[in-house]
């Protein structure tokens, strides 16, 4: 189950996040609106739109995309393991996993006393506009 209770199969093939600044895909939200009016099933739009540079930043933070790899390759059961895995100290994994949990990347599923770091995409597409007409994008961001 995703953050946004939307269930996942597990057994999808390309389970791919899709990550956008500015701004969503609006055709393929208007495709998904207008098949649910027609009483049909839409193909499922899995995004997450930023609308400031930092947090793009933070998902593309080298040690956030060692820690998200590790998570989908590697399936830890806790924070613990997961800090051994990349040998990093477990505190400032956990502040990483944490910052990527809010960011709506991944899950930190209660097992007991631990927390297990989950997703439920394989991989991830950033589409980053650089211009004005591909964009909402205010130089003053930057």
């Amino acid at each position: 189950m995703t953050n946004n209770g939307t269930n996942i199969d597990d057994t999808t093939a390309d389970r791919v996040l899709h990550i956008r600044y500015r701004s969503g895909d609006d055709d393929r939200l208007t495709e998904a609106l207008d098949a649910l009016d027609h009483g049909e099933t839409p193909e499922p739009v899995f995004e997450v739109v930023y609308h400031d540079l930092e947090d793009l930043h933070q998902v593309t933070r080298p040690t956030n995309l060692e820690l998200l790899r590790t998570i989908v390759r590697e399936e830890p059961s806790s924070i613990r393991e997961t800090a051994r895995i990349v040998d990093r100290d477990v505190r400032q994994v956990h502040r990483n996993l944490t910052a990527l949990e809010e960011l709506g990347l991944i899950d930190l599923d209660e097992d007991g006393r631990s927390k297990r770091p989950t997703t439920w995409y394989d991989a991830i597409e950033v589409d980053l506009p650089l211009s004005e007409s591909a964009s909402t994008y205010d130089t003053a961001d930057a």
